[in-house]
């Protein structure tokens, strides 16, 4: 018998094809499920154009059959078959596509498919196998023929005994190897994980015989083992069912089994699409935030299916970073069974897809919010932070697209608010959307800083993740309408102390306080934002007190430190006592500065550089 050569380009291409497209060794059985699958739909078609076939779904199967004793795995179909031409064709060109070829001389029917690419998925089976025979009766043909091969060096051809039309794919499994245990592939749970992790929604039943322990006839208290033929398979998927078949109960399920996550999920939302490019998908709002979601394990992305086979578990060029805590999964047939994560990141279906998600993502976020505040509040307290991140990243690039989902405590209201709440509320005098950065909404409520804008009757916004206010410098303005904090040189409110000009004495003991203070601070002033308080800081430039705080943090700092200016409250009684000082005694001018730069340092939450000195000097005020 006549050993034939591949036509395509020998064993490196065949070698190259199975390591760098497929990452798992267990995706070989996807495949020869999926060719399987393809061979019962072209049984379809031609029932379609032949009224002379019936086509009867309860006899259209595939069976999966583990052998230890003969180290064999087979996979059956029962479907069209092929002749001796089409081996030739299918399985004698690497990466030739019998099923392709067929899918685009037949148009889509009554929702069946062809799935996949024969050729370049049938010599997956090279990686679990030494030796892959093919036994095949075609429809309307009364001879079958086998197919063998052990890889690269060619196959052989020849005529062959099978009494039913379809296709045995026979695996001569590899013995195990130091790195690598082929003996799982013979294991009945390990085929049944395999075949319910990515070809469980194939539309027809996939069999196998399973071992059960059940009670022994005639005997009391005995147990035994027993075969049966069982469906490993669920073969419908859901996201094919009709929408309003649907309960939300329904989708829970799903969410479960998909394992997606262990609370309910606060929305769910079931596309189906069917224009430039076809999928469906379900995507997954979650109430809680997965435990490892702000660590390097945790993996975004949506599950990608092809016609009902798991393509990617974690697809991550479905959803940008800012939706990455969206759960679910797509499905598309316009997308290639046999793809890399390489080659789907230049794939322009599924960036079309990637980019209606991302708008529906969007949409159901805005409905939540608009319709019911209470759940999407849920939602924030989990997932806010990361839209904030998400207006941050890329230089400020997705900004309008986060902006209105954005949520701050309000001053005013005592609640979390939206920007475009704030900003329908503002009187004409308000120039400004004001903000306070702090630890807790608390904290922020007893700053100094605040006085002069609370008393203006103003709204202020409180910030208190540490991203808050990296995202408003980099949104800059809503409506027009820019963002100030309370800590700023300029707040742009008209007050009657702004008309009092600061006397030469006061000019003079500010500059003794700058010099004691020198390389402390930029300046210190009259504040004209105190009203009780007799001393806070504020800030110049773009750099703020907490945002020091938060860079301090980070490795390789670079030591940044905001423009800070000590403000002096020259109508409390503290100033009398600096005036005093300033006159009579220079040595306790030095004292009351110095208490008064680190009591500034403690109401913004900053370490005192030396804590002992600073009781002495308290001890010393005391005595």
């Amino acid at each position: 018998m006549e050993k034939k050569q591949f036509q395509a380009e020998s064993k490196r291409l065949l070698e190259m094809m199975i390591n760098s497209i497929y990452s798992q060794k267990e995706i070989f059985l996807r495949e020869l499920i999926s060719n399987a699958s393809d061979a019962i739909d072209k049984m379809y078609y031609k029932a379609l154009t032949d009224e002379s076939i019936t086509f009867d779904q309860s006899q259209y199967y595939i069976k999966v059959t583990p052998n230890k004793e003969d180290r064999t795995l087979t996979i059956t179909d029962t479907g069209i078959g092929m002749t001796k031409e089409e081996l030739e064709t299918n399985l004698g060109i690497i990466a030739k596509s019998g099923s392709l070829a067929f899918k685009t001389e037949n148009e889509s029917k009554d929702g069946h498919d062809i799935i996949g690419q024969f050729g370049v998925g049938f010599y997956s089976a090279f990686m679990v196998a030494d030796v892959v025979t093919v036994i095949t009766k075609a429809f309307d043909s009364d001879q079958a023929y086998k197919w063998e091969s052990e890889g690269a060096d060619g196959y052989t051809i020849e005529p062959c005994e099978k009494e039913t039309r379809g296709t045995e794919i026979i695996l001569k499994i590899k013995e195990n190897m130091e790195e690598e245990t082929y003996d799982e592939y013979l294991e009945e749970y390990r085929l049944r994980a395999i075949i319910k992790k990515y070809s469980d929604f194939i539309r027809y039943p996939i069999k196998m015989d399973v071992s059960e322990t059940k009670p022994k006839e005639g005997s009391e208290g005995e147990f035994e083992s027993v075969q049966e033929e069982k469906t490993i398979n669920s073969m419908v998927p859901i996201w094919r069912k009709n929408k309003s078949e649907l309960t939300t109960e329904d989708y829970e399920n799903f969410y479960a089994e998909k394992r997606y996550g262990f609370d309910k999920p606060l929305k769910h939302v079931h596309i189906s699409v069917d224009g430039a490019v076809r999928y469906n998908a379900i995507l997954f709002i979650p109430e809680q935030m997965p435990f490892d979601y702000y660590t390097k394990e945790f993996e975004k992305g949506l599950e990608l299916y092809s016609s009902g086979v798991l393509i990617m578990e974690k697809c991550s060029d479905l959803l940008p970073d800012y939706f990455s805590f969206v759960k679910g999964m797509v499905d598309s047939e316009d997308l290639s069974l046999n793809i890399s994560r390489e080659i789907l990141q230049h794939d322009r279906q599924l960036k079309l897809i990637a980019k209606n998600i991302k708008s529906k993502i969007k949409t159901q976020l805005q409905t939540l919010l608009r319709d019911d505040r209470e759940k999407y509040e849920t939602f924030y307290k989990s997932f806010g932070r990361q839209l904030k991140y998400g207006v941050y990243s890329d230089f400020g690039a997705n900004k309008d697209t986060l902006q209105d989902l954005l949520l701050f405590y309000s001053s005013k209201e005592k609640k979390m608010v939206t920007l475009d709440e704030y900003v329908s509320r503002m009187p004409e005098s308000q120039k400004y959307i004001y903000y306070a950065s702090g630890e807790s909404n608390e904290r922020i409520e007893k700053m100094p800083q605040t006085e002069a804008v609370a008393e203006a009757g103003y709204e202020i916004l409180y910030f208190t993740d540490e991203v808050d206010e990296f995202a408003i410098k980099m949104l800059m303005t809503y409506k027009e309408k820019e963002f100030k904090s309370v800590s700023s040189g300029d707040l742009g409110i008209e007050t009657n102390e702004q008309n009092e000009d600061v006397t030469e004495e006061q000019k003079a003991l500010f500059d003794s306080m700058k010099e004691l203070l020198a390389g402390k601070v930029k300046d210190v002033r009259a504040s004209k934002r105190l009203k009780t308080h007799p001393v806070c800081f504020s800030t110049e430039g773009e750099v703020t007190i907490e945002m020091e705080k938060i860079l301090k943090a980070m490795p390789h700092n670079e030591n940044v430190q905001a423009e800070k200016v000590l403000e002096i409250n020259v109508n409390h009684e503290v100033f009398q006592s600096l005036q005093d000082a300033f006159t009579q005694d220079k040595e306790k001018l030095q004292l009351y500065t110095s208490l008064l730069y680190h009591q500034a340092l403690l109401i913004e939450g900053l370490p005192i550089e030396d804590p002992i000195e600073f009781t002495n000097k308290i001890c010393k005020v005391m005595v």
